[in-house]
Parts: structure tokens; sequence; C-alpha cells
């Protein structure tokens, strides 16, 4: 018969061994964040790491993802282990459809940008012409510095002021930006000049519409940091997806492997589609081509 004391002396190597890890996580936390000084914390700390990703690579993983639906994604992430991750807020939705060409569809590599709202005047100075104070204003505070990375596949994610009138996006920057190889653009916020974004045919999407200039209501915070769209991190490099069901975003680190479950998903979905069309009398589409 074990007494109260046998039993606390059984219990004992895993209570040391507990205690043991404990003190060692303990260590290893307090050594890591002595690493940055006081000094160092007041100037500002990204804990974030930006990956750096080569264009052969980004062009690799974009061709895994071909022809995959916001849906075939969603599932993919669900077998690896990520269930509900990467689905933005449905809010955020495509500024304009064509069914007939699909081409709002857009798969890509992400290129983040922060705006925030200003506290700097939002009006000239006395005496000041306002041409002048707004040119200044989009050189210095409010420009576009992310159009220097922007490459063939980049989807521009522009986390900005929500709940300001604010137009950071029009019919001209955006065709700018598809110039230099951006296939969509995703805002949390708004945009301008709508109507001749859908006769652009450059794919958008956005919270809701906006009309006014950036000058004197936000300014760029950062490019290629971690951002936060429709409630969901995006990190540059991130593969983004985006049709009339939505936006999502894979983590870089499992692209490949959501991209292997999401074409077998596809692939499926197809073949059953073209028999039902057979039985039913619809033509051939793309869809199930």
């Amino acid at each position: 018969m074990l007494h109260h004391g046998d039993i606390s002396r059984k219990e004992c190597p895993m209570t040391r061994f507990s205690l043991m890890s404990c003190l060692v996580l303990c260590a290893i936390g307090l050594a890591w964040s002595q690493e940055q000084s006081a000094k160092d914390i007041k100037t500002g700390i990204n804990f974030i790491e930006t990956k750096v990703y080569s264009d052969a690579d980004n062009a690799r993983i974009l061709k895994l993802y071909d022809g995959l639906r916001v849906a075939d994604v969603s599932d993919g992430m669900d077998m690896a282990g990520l269930p509900g991750v990467g689905l933005v807020d449905p809010a955020i939705h495509p500024d304009w459809v064509d069914r007939k060409t699909m081409s709002h569809q857009f798969r890509g590599i992400a290129v983040t940008v922060r705006y925030v709202p200003t506290q700097k005047p939002d009006r000239p100075e006395s005496g000041q012409k306002f041409q002048e104070w707004e040119g200044n204003f989009y050189s210095k505070y409010s420009h576009e510095a992310f159009t220097k990375v922007i490459a063939p596949g980049t989807v521009v994610v522009i986390d900005d002021v929500e709940d300001k009138d604010i137009g950071s996006i029009g019919s001209y920057n955006i065709l700018y930006w598809k110039s230099l190889g951006a296939v969509a653009v995703v805002t949390d916020a708004t945009s301008r000049d709508t109507d001749e974004i859908e006769v652009e045919k450059v794919p958008l999407y956005l919270r809701e519409k906006g009309r006014g200039i950036r000058p004197g209501r936000n300014e760029i915070e950062s490019v290629n940091r971690p951002v936060v769209i429709g409630g969901v991190l995006v990190c540059p490099g991130d593969v983004v997806v985006g049709d009339g069901d939505g936006v999502i975003v894979v983590p870089r680190g499992k692209a490949e492997q959501v991209a292997g479950f999401a074409q077998e998903i596809i692939h499926k979905d197809k073949d059953a589609r073209k028999a039902l069309y057979k039985r039913v009398g619809l033509p051939s589409d793309r869809t199930v081509e």
C-alpha cells in the first residue's frame, strides 16, 4: 500500500522535468529579450522578419496556382491543417466582375504597403498654392515607394485608413502599377475612379468607394512589412487569390502544399461538373475545361 509520501516521491521526476523545462524556456526568453536594448526599442523594432524570394521562385509558386479558385484554395488550406486561416472578410469584394472572361480573377504574390491617418495639416498654409502643397505632400508623405518592387505577378496589398473617404487608388496609378507587372490590387479601404478602373480591367478588390485625395488624409508608414487586410495577416511573398467569392491569403511556407491539395480538388470538381453539363445539355465552357 502506498502512503501519501510515496505518491509524492513517485511524481517528483515529472515535477522536476516540468520545472526544469519551464526554467530553460524562461532563460531562453529572457536572453532573447535582453538582445534588444531600451534604445533599440525606443526607436522601434519589427519582430516579424520580411523574407525575400527570388523572381524565379515566385514564378514557380504561381504556376502551381494556375486556374485555382478561392474555394479550391480554402479547401486546400483545410487539408493542410489551416481551416479558416487566410479567408479575408467578404466585405472586401471585387469592384467589377466579368463572368465571360473571368478576367476579374487573379493569383499573385503579395507586395504590401501600409498607409496611416496623418497628423499633418490638411490644407495649404496661408498664401501657399494648393497645387504646390498637394505635390509636396504626395512626394514627401503619401508617396508610392512600393512601385520599386512591383514585378510580374505582384498583387499590391494596401492596408489603408478604413474610416476615411480617401481615394488612395485611382484610374491612373492602378494602371501604372499594372504596367509594372501587377496582376491585381487588394485594399481594406477605398478607391476612386472605379468606373474607369472597370474599363481598364485591372482586378481591384476593395471595401467601398472613396473620393478624396491622399494629401491631408493619410501618409505612408511602411512597405513590405506585415499588414492586416480584412482580419487576415498578409506578409510579403504570401500567395493571394481572388475571384467572385472574395480573397484568400496563403502563407508562403504552406503555399506549395496548399496548391497541391487545391489542384486535386478542382480537377475532381471539373470532371464531375462536366458530366453534369452533358446530362443537362449545357455546352462546355472554361469552368469545366
